[in-house]
């Protein structure tokens, strides 16, 4: 209810990522993306709509299309502690798992903090879903 009164107050037009945090009983808004978000990146994956299409439906004036999941997924970000010594990590165990889609940004330079792509883990299951993500990552972290 929050985002939705922050949206409408700002005349928002396409996606608008609100990230929040709960201390006790008040909420705290953190950051206001206006824009895809990574925070949102699974739904390539896991949506009906993924954001991406909604934002360009939203901006264009068409109707935006459903948001239903189509599976519960697991996305765990790839920071750039994981290039040890520069070195990239090495990719097999995510490459070869099924379900999980590797997703790399694709930027020049890895740095601490820095996100430099995702993994998004699909299964029926969201807690066999956040266990793999966690597994792969693990394996990646070395």
């Amino acid at each position: 209810e929050l985002a939705i009164r922050v949206a409408e107050r700002l005349g928002m037009v396409g996606l608008l990522g609100v990230e929040m945090f709960a201390r006790g009983e008040e909420i705290l808004v953190n950051e206001l993306a206006p824009r895809p978000h990574n925070s949102g990146h699974q739904t390539l994956e896991c949506a009906e709509t993924s954001q991406f299409e909604q934002h360009v439906r939203a901006v264009c004036g068409l109707p935006l299309g459903p948001t239903a999941l189509r599976s519960p997924a697991a996305m765990v970000n790839l920071l750039g502690d994981l290039w040890k010594g520069g070195r990239e990590p090495d990719w097999s165990a995510v490459r070869a798992a099924p379900g999980a889609p590797l997703h790399l940004y694709g930027k020049g330079r890895p740095a601490p903090g820095r996100k430099m792509g995702h993994i998004t883990v699909i299964d029926p299951a969201v807690d066999r879903a956040v266990r793999r993500a966690e597994e792969l990552h693990a394996a990646l972290a070395g």
